[in-house]
């Protein structure tokens, strides 16, 4: 898994957007080495907006990227988390709207996409950021942190003033596997005393329980209840890894997120990348000699089959 890696073919789907509310046509291609997660608005002339941490301009409950036209894409977590879960660093994403579907409200349905188009090594080494010293950023009783560590792991913690979620916490080692089964169908979640509130603000204008965990003042109002006991938290760990791969390469590292959201990720970002001595890249025989330690966050998983994301999800190959 040290080498760059993209997509085998086009793959196409449609979904409407959570907070437009507006149907989008989406399609993930190939890409060539270097290039990274490229997405292009199609229903505009030469709107590219490559997936970097500076391009972000918005992160009001989803994180929105413009490029220098201030063409913009919003909620673009949910689909990069997949792409970091799945290791594909180059990537073209075409849609026709402002927003990336939600789909079920989880990275699955992207995942099970990457995999029906299938995935390629390519000619080139791929590079990863690794944490050498700990940053840290804060907002009120909110932190996110990055430390050292010799592989890409994830703690979470929240709470919220509502009796489902007092207090929720996890802790994991991302690789693929461990995406694909432990977080990837984790779904979006929401109060329904706030949906009334958003939707007049121009927001949530797509969401229903079709694609998000919906809760009343004491119990889930979704038929079918939760995918993990831990269904909450673990979604956070979707929005943290969908937000951190802004930094366009996979990260050896420790991120702590603590009540975090989209805004306090990419302060974290940006002070990472701010403190050169934090920071360095790694590639190459470095990669390899990490290899032979069996690095978790380094080594190609046995990819988890599509048949077991596809009866949850309704979707079919």
């Amino acid at each position: 898994m040290i080498f760059q890696r993209t997509l085998k073919n086009t793959i196409r789907c449609t979904g409407i957007g959570l907070h437009s509310g507006k149907k989008v046509y989406l399609s993930l291609r190939p890409a060539p080495v270097n290039t990274g997660i490229v997405f292009h608005r199609t229903d505009m002339k030469g709107a590219l907006v490559p997936a970097k941490v500076q391009n972000v301009v918005d992160t009001r409950l989803c994180s929105s990227i413009a490029n220098q036209d201030g063409v913009r894409v919003s909620t673009v977590e949910h689909l990069l988390a997949a792409f970091a879960g799945l290791g594909v660093n180059n990537a073209y994403v075409d849609l026709d709207g402002p927003e990336i579907p939600i789909m079920d409200g989880s990275a699955a349905p992207f995942v099970f996409l990457i995999q029906c188009a299938g995935v390629v090594q390519q000619k080139a080494y791929k590079r990863w950021i690794r944490v050498k010293k700990a940053v840290s950023v804060s907002h009120g009783n909110k932190k996110a942190t990055f430390e050292p560590c010799d592989r890409f792991r994830v703690s979470f913690l929240i709470d919220f003033d509502h009796p489902l979620l007092s207090e929720q916490g996890e802790e994991l080692d991302i690789t693929e596997t461990t995406f694909i089964k432990e977080i990837s169908r984790a779904r979006t979640f929401g109060f329904l005393k706030e949906v009334e509130q958003l939707r007049s603000n121009g927001l949530a204008q797509g969401g229903s329980l079709d694609n998000a965990i919906v809760m009343g003042d004491f119990r889930i109002l979704n038929e079918g209840g939760l995918r993990y006991e831990k269904e909450f938290v673990r979604h956070k760990m979707i929005d943290a890894i969908g937000d951190l791969y802004l930094l366009g390469h996979p990260v050896i590292g420790h991120f702590k997120g603590i009540r975090s959201g989209h805004a306090l990720n990419n302060m974290l970002l940006r002070k990472l990348l701010s403190h050169a001595n934090a920071w360095e890249f790694v590639e190459g025989e470095q990669v390899a000699q990490l290899l032979q330690g069996e690095n978790p966050a380094l080594q190609t998983d046995n990819p988890v089959p599509m048949e077991a994301l596809t009866p949850a999800m309704g979707l079919s190959a």
